[in-house]
């Protein structure tokens, strides 16, 4: 047996009365934790939900999370983690393309009205059967009428579970990654994918039972769930729960919780860097901190330099994607970092840089990344084309360039073509291009990413009006952003009378990168 939701009740067992989650003034023992999850479990299981069946869960940074998530995996049923930013259309492709069964979803803001767009999507797929509102309060009515909450599927739950006897080699998580195509595809991780990648995560942190983490990443995207949360529980751990990015925030959490661990993406630490409030005590933040990671893009070396001075604490960065669940090479205080370099393989991961011909090039030469180990998804659900040209003899394509120096460690120096990756999210512009082409205006439509200081790129769309058509850049961002998940919508567009194209018709995005 090895379901994951083990590093749990384990943590459990071993600290019952120590906060495992603290969220603004509340803090949630794991034993409390353990119990909820338990009923969570319970009240699944009543609902029909068994082993193997997809749930799907869209919440923010919050203690509703870690108790939705492994009492979804105490059942053997395979959560399906959701961005909170996606819009109606977006979570019924997700919803009907992973064959979720439930969909949990957090009531959210009135700046985020996650509840009332996750259950309008929803109600156009069939073969979802059930829908529960996550309030702020289990005892809360649902902000919709009508919809069952997360406290009537738990109430009158027991808080003990018999955990599923899952595989270790059995799906835990299906994992949603734009990749190297336009619609969505999800790496279906293993029990064991994830459990090996949060115990090497302790290892690179020095994670102690007596330290405590600022979870700011969010829990639905890979690098948070794992490197943070799974790691954290398996450890026993406490963590600090952020909802979102806010610089004063993180500072004051930071300095209330004496925090030692931090992990971010580059406009992370390019916000913190940036920001000073006359009320936080920045010597006792670092005087607590003793390591930080980066990850999700490249940290430009002048921020991770700066940085370290300021606080004094060494930043460690790695390179990851959602299909190597996500840990693949990483810096190493104990063996030795270089600033700029993602660092050499994890235990029990092979890397190696391939030309164009699949021969391994020589130390110092670009070649295309590929990784073999147990963090190498099992593949993408339900799309065995893309999963063999991405997994072939046992070796994961990457699609990122990168180069090997004399000491092993490795640097990304480019990525697939066309992606781009906005403070840490990976958007690929197909999708962005389809949709925009929808609009009544338009008529042609390529998207590039443009350099950004604070996001590392920033979208931009290169659009060709139709004859008599008029559209303002105000009303077509607008239009879009209207349509598509809030990191993804272009920032900037730039209207053409024609884009370059070779003979064949085939955009020339190189020449609008110029």
């Amino acid at each position: 047996m090895l379901n994951l939701s083990t590093i749990l009740q384990d943590s459990a067992r071993r600290f019952p009365g120590k906060a495992a989650f603290t969220f603004m003034d509340t803090s949630l023992s794991y034993a409390e934790i353990n119990d909820a999850a338990n009923k969570v479990a319970n009240g699944l299981k009543a609902t029909g939900i068994k082993a193997g069946d997809k749930v799907a869960l869209s919440c923010l940074n919050i203690p509703a999370f870690p108790i939705v998530y492994y009492g979804i995996i105490k059942t053997g049923a395979v959560v399906v983690p959701l961005s909170v930013l996606l819009k109606k259309d977006e979570i019924e492709y997700h919803l009907k393309d992973s064959e979720a069964k439930a969909y949990c979803c957090f009531t959210g803001t009135a700046e985020l009205p996650m509840g009332e767009t996750g259950y309008a999507a929803f109600k156009t797929v069939e073969t979802c059967e059930h829908f529960f509102m996550i309030m702020p309060d289990a005892a809360m009515p649902s902000s919709i009428d009508g919809t069952a909450t997360l406290g009537n599927l738990m109430k009158g739950q027991s808080p003990l579970f018999e955990t599923y006897h899952s595989s270790a080699e059995d799906t835990c998580v299906i994992i949603y990654t734009s990749g190297t195509t336009g619609r969505p595809k999800g790496a279906e991780l293993t029990h064991a994918n994830l459990l090996f990648n949060a115990i090497i995560s302790c290892n690179l942190m020095d994670n102690k039972t007596e330290d405590v983490g600022l979870i700011i990443l969010p829990l639905f995207h890979i690098f948070g769930m794992t490197v943070l949360m799974n790691a954290a529980v398996y450890k026993g751990s406490s963590s600090i729960l952020v909802a979102r990015f806010d610089a004063s925030a993180v500072f004051a959490a930071m300095q209330k919780h004496h925090v030692t661990i931090f992990a971010g993406v580059p406009t992370m630490y390019w916000g913190l860097l940036n920001y000073t409030d006359p009320k936080s005590d920045y010597k006792s933040i670092s005087e607590n901190l003793k390591i930080c990671l980066s990850g999700g893009a490249s940290l430009p070396v002048k921020v991770l330099e700066d940085f370290e001075k300021r606080f004094n604490v060494p930043i460690i960065e790695g390179y990851g994607m959602s299909e190597g669940s996500p840990i693949v090479t990483f810096n190493d205080l104990s063996t030795g970092r270089k600033p700029g370099s993602v660092g050499t393989p994890v235990w029990g991961v092979e890397v190696k840089l391939v030309n164009r011909d699949g021969v391994e090039v020589a130390v110092g030469e670009k070649g295309e990344l590929l990784y073999r180990g147990h963090n190498v998804m099992k593949g993408y659900y339900k799309k065995p084309e893309e999963t063999e040209k991405t997994l072939q003899n046992g070796w994961l394509h990457s699609g990122d360039i990168a180069t090997k120096d004399a000491d092993g460690f490795y640097y990304i120096v480019d990525r697939t073509k066309d992606m781009i990756i906005r403070g840490g999210l990976n958007i690929y512009p197909r999708e962005v291009e389809e949709l925009m082409i929808q609009h009544e205006a338009v008529s042609l439509v390529a998207v590039i990413g443009i350099a950004n200081e604070e996001m590392g790129e920033e979208v931009k769309a290169f659009v060709v009006l139709k004859e008599n058509k008029l559209v303002s850049e105000d009303d077509l961002i607008h239009w879009t952003k209207d349509r598509i998940a809030a990191y993804k919508y272009p920032r900037h567009i730039e209207f053409l009378p024609t884009l370059p194209m070779t003979a064949t018709g085939k955009i020339l995005k190189k020449e609008l990168r110029k």
